[in-house]
């Protein structure tokens, strides 16, 4: 049993989750057991073929059932050792196929990543390593797209099968201390007609920005919470996280609602704006800024620029 535990240890972003897979597979006996150390143990370092999302997907399948986000997503925010990431796990309902072809290229990329908020322009340029795609991002959705900051991302498309995608953006850059972001996506066959995707996004901060961030969040911004829930409060509802967990789990949730928007609109960009819209007021302790109207106004007014 130990190698099922250090590869689920290792492998998966959600601790818990982890152990309740660990006693699981103890009450289902020697096969299940077997099964999962051999792919513990055959599975290279890095899986370029998917397999070990594969994997994954089979251990948490009764995890994303059970999700408290009422749909198949299991979110969670960790600290890096200069930074830190959000992974977002979710079987979405659309095939590889319909994935792999809505998300190959900067320009489709730079379609998705608008439809969050705080994103108001989106370029693709030629770099020195390729396309890049540069992004430009204020830090609240109502300052002028003049104030936004520009983030120039890396982009590789890693790799792209019938059986797996992955593709990486990267910017060594940030505004304001920050540094090295790092958006990722992965996906694999969950069945025929959908996904089981790992999505990331990550950055580094340095000690000022750090110290700075903590001071606003437990200020201003300590009514922001993310989407994990560390306990109740006394009137018995959900407490939630917050601090800077919570705003990399609302920011992480916010990119990939844009990804599943994007590729469920089939290229339509007014459907693509509605649908994260909707999704994302399905969660407005976390997620709500403005009404629909003034966000759909605020997109058409950045596309006429």
């Amino acid at each position: 049993m130990s190698a099922v535990a250090i590869f689920l240890n290792r492998h998966a972003a959600f601790p818990r989750t982890a152990a309740r897979l660990i006693q699981r597979l103890r009450r289902s006996g020697p096969a299940a057991i077997a099964a999962v150390v051999a792919c513990a143990c055959v599975m290279p370092a890095r899986a370029s073929d998917g397999a070990r999302l594969s994997t994954l997907l089979v251990l948490m399948r009764p995890e994303l059932g059970n999700s408290p986000l009422k749909r198949p997503v299991l979110l969670k925010a960790s600290d890096t050792s200069n930074g830190l990431k959000g992974d977002v796990y979710a079987i979405v309902d659309q095939p590889l196929a319909t994935l792999s072809s809505a998300l190959a290229t900067p320009a489709q990329w730079c379609e998705a990543m608008l439809l969050h908020i705080n994103n108001r322009k989106c370029t693709v340029a030629s770099g020195t390593s390729g396309q890049e795609i540069l992004l430009s991002v204020v830090r609240k959705y109502d300052q002028p797209v003049e104030n936004a900051f520009r983030l120039p991302f890396s982009f590789t498309l890693v790799d792209k099968n019938s059986q797996h995608l992955e593709v990486q953006l990267g910017a060594l850059s940030g505004p304001l201390g920050t540094s090295n972001y790092r958006i990722a996506i992965e996906a694999v066959p969950a069945d025929a007609l959908h996904s089981f995707l790992h999505f990331s996004y990550a950055y580094e901060e340095n000690f000022v920005v750090h110290t700075a961030m903590q001071a606003y969040l437990a200020t201003f911004g300590r009514s922001k919470v993310g989407f994990t829930v560390i306990g109740q409060t006394p009137e018995g509802t959900p407490e939630y996280i917050g601090g800077t967990h919570g705003l990399l789990e609302r920011n992480a949730m916010r990119y990939f609602l844009a990804v599943d928007a994007h590729v469920n609109a089939a290229k339509d960009t007014e459907v693509a704006r509605n649908a994260w819209f909707t999704a994302a007021e399905k969660y407005p302790r976390q997620l709500h800024e403005i009404d629909r109207a003034v966000y759909l106004e605020l997109k058409d007014a950045d596309a006429r620029r």
